[in-house]
């Protein structure tokens, strides 16, 4: 089997000097993040806590009155009254066989650690990092922010729009809102890694408040980095708008994150045609590491440029903190630079995988102009010839228009693109795809859609689109049930298993045991 070197790597160094179990314990690594199996993050709605207390027609929300209850069907139509109407819900990690779909184990965090917004589509961006411990997911949720703050749970509202603990913003809605029950109404945005037993660590940052992390990867240099966006209401305080877009993070459990060139936005560099909200000109969704270098996308919001980014790195070495400053970020060269507003955003790029250092997937969500949705929607496949990315094809068959109807949902839904995105190169010169599909319906918010993970393999040597080649269903869908993040979990190598067996070492995690959660089969 061929190993694609943009999920798996072995880091040379240690992250912490904490042990995460003994060698009992590693040699359960299997359990969790198995051997060619296909880890994937989820989240299933909850009708609790502050949600279950909405009552039509008279409960007060930001914006007015709440015009549904807590049902699934229809709690989303609040969003026509509060702009940043969200639910808070648990964070469930599923181990999946690749060749049966076959459930292989599951663990759901506590929610009184971390939680995910349900129907906050573009999170739960996840990556896996092969360690010399072993391998190491990551991912982003919000954490509570300690003394005076309010513990997180399932069922609360409007937390993906909330502040971080870092900066109160006076012009957001929805923190003054619901602050008049705790000193402050403020999550922390959070990298949460889980180990191959599903012990865990989270990570708080200092970025992103008032909008939503996307995702997180573990580098060889032992930082994390992440992506996401900031700012809800209209402040243009340096407290959001340098703490947006691509950070570097130090795992540990203080509060920490320090904004990758800050000076860059999306809209100055490459055009003129409408500046953005303060905050959100750094508007990144997916995130991967591949052979030394990072790239990300943007592929939301009517501002700025549509496309897929990369950064410098300072001295030869990925941005740290103390180089953040000195990084440039710049488009990818070959890939977009029209205007969003301007176009109406012909492509909207979300998750990446390399096949190699001349072929790049790039998942689109397919919510653009007419050309997104008819052209770019789907599997697109670029190539790289003297230093220039060109796009050869995308893959639509048997995804765009696909349309199926769900027990419990009352909408039928029509697949209309890809958000998440991990692959695997075989040996015999193909690459497989897993995704997870974006689509759209008649519900309050697309986001809540009971969407899929779907499947794929293409020939890695064609340059125009193939005949044969169509999508296939791997999992899914279920009623209030969302699939986030997708990350294929190689088997390790022959050494790394030995390795395995000297124990985990690092990222805080030994604070965190394994919960009963995790159920295997």
């Amino acid at each position: 089997m061929g190993i694609a070197d943009s999920c798996r790597f072995a880091l040379t160094a240690g992250c912490s000097a904490l042990a995460l179990a003994a060698a009992a314990n590693a040699a359960r690594a299997a359990d969790f993040i198995g051997g060619d199996t296909l880890l994937v993050t989820t989240t299933t709605y909850e009708d609790a806590g502050q949600v279950a207390g909405l009552v039509a027609g008279s409960t007060a929300i930001p914006g007015g009155t709440a015009v549904s209850n807590g049902d699934l069907n229809t709690v989303w139509n609040n969003s026509t009254v509060d702009g940043q109407f969200g639910v808070t819900s648990p964070l469930t990690l599923q181990d999946l066989s690749v060749t049966s779909g076959k459930l292989l184990a599951s663990e759901t965090l506590p929610t009184n650690q971390i939680v995910t917004s349900f129907s906050s589509k573009s999170e739960l961006g996840l990556s896996i990092a092969r360690t010399a411990s072993g391998p190491v997911a990551t991912f982003m949720g919000y954490a509570p922010g300690g003394a005076g703050y309010p513990p997180t749970a399932a069922g609360m509202l409007d937390v993906s729009n909330a502040d971080s603990t870092s900066y109160v913003d006076p012009t957001n809605v929805a923190s003054q809102f619901y602050k008049s029950s705790y000193t402050d109404y403020a999550f922390n945005r959070s990298v949460v890694a889980v180990a191959a037993n599903g012990s865990f660590s989270i990570t708080p940052t200092l970025a992103y408040g008032g909008d939503n992390s996307r995702a997180a990867v573990l580098a060889p240099n032992g930082l994390y980095y992440t992506v996401g966006n900031s700012n809800s209401g209209t402040t243009t305080a340096p407290q959001l708008t340098k703490t947006t877009g691509l950070e570097v993070v130090t795992p540990g459990s203080t509060p920490n994150s320090t904004m990758i060139d800050p000076t860059f936005n999306t809209y100055s560099t490459y055009q003129t045609y409408s500046k953005d909200k303060a905050g959100k000109t750094n508007n990144y969704r997916g995130l991967t590491y591949y052979d030394g270098n990072l790239y990300f996308t943007k592929g939301s919001g009517s501002n700025g440029i549509d496309t897929v980014y990369t950064v410098s790195n300072p001295d030869g070495k990925l941005p740290s903190a103390s180089t953040a400053t000195s990084a440039t970020i710049s488009v990818l060269p070959g890939f977009p630079t029209d205007s969003a507003k301007q176009t109406g955003a012909n492509f909207t790029p979300f998750g990446l995988f390399f096949a190699n250092p001349s072929t790049l997937y790039v998942a689109d969500e397919g919510t653009g102009n007419t050309t997104d949705q008819t052209t770019n929607a789907g599997l697109e496949k670029w190539t790289l010839s003297k230093g220039t990315w060109s796009l050869d094809y995308t893959l639509q068959a048997g995804l765009i228009g696909d349309t199926y109807t769900v027990p419990g949902w009352d909408f039928g839904e029509t697949t209309i693109g890809l958000r998440n995105l991990t692959g695997e190169v075989n040996a015999n010169g193909t690459v497989t795809f897993w995704a997870a599909t974006a689509t759209t319906s008649g519900s309050g918010d697309n986001g809540a859609d009971p969407n899929e993970i779907v499947k794929i393999t293409d020939a890695l040597g064609d340059t125009s689109l193939p005949t044969g080649e169509t999508f296939s269903l791997f999992d899914g869908p279920v009623a209030g049930l969302r699939y986030g993040g997708v990350a294929f979990a190689a088997a390790p190598e022959p050494s790394t298993w030995a390795m395995l067996l000297l124990g985990f070492a690092g990222l805080g995690f030994a604070g965190y045991r394994k919960r009963s959660a995790l159920s295997l089969s």
